[in-house]
């Protein structure tokens, strides 16, 4: 295992697969990663170099993952939650957010949700 950014990366997958294991992370951040890097993007991470690995390190570095990343949605989401805005109240209530319809659908969010009076 790689670690970058405190998270151990598989080395047996490709750069653009093993770099989405980082929260925060998705295809077009990797390929953006692997094109800052000077890196093909099909490459495995046990075949990069120290120094590829050491640039890599430090273009995930200059962007918001992880903890941090986080945190600032759940106070996001807690943010909506106080001003008692439509979608905190549905936060609240444990309900779809995004318009998704509650009748036939949402089994999950329905069994899941939390008791409020």
């Amino acid at each position: 295992m790689v670690r970058i950014y405190g998270v151990d990366v598989p080395y047996k997958k490709i750069i653009l697969i093993a770099l989405t294991y980082i929260y925060g992370i998705g295809i077009s951040k990797a390929k953006l990663i692997c094109n800052l890097s000077n890196i093909n993007f099909y490459i495995k991470m046990s075949e990069l170099n120290e120094k590829q690995l050491e640039l890599v390190r430090n273009n995930v570095k200059n962007l918001t993952l992880e903890g941090d990343l986080r945190r600032e949605v759940m106070l996001n989401i807690k943010r909506l939650m106080d001003i008692n805005c439509y979608r905190g109240l549905r936060h609240k209530k444990g309900l779809p957010v995004r318009g998704q319809r509650t009748k036939t659908n949402s089994k999950t969010c329905k069994k899941l949700r939390k008791n409020f009076k």
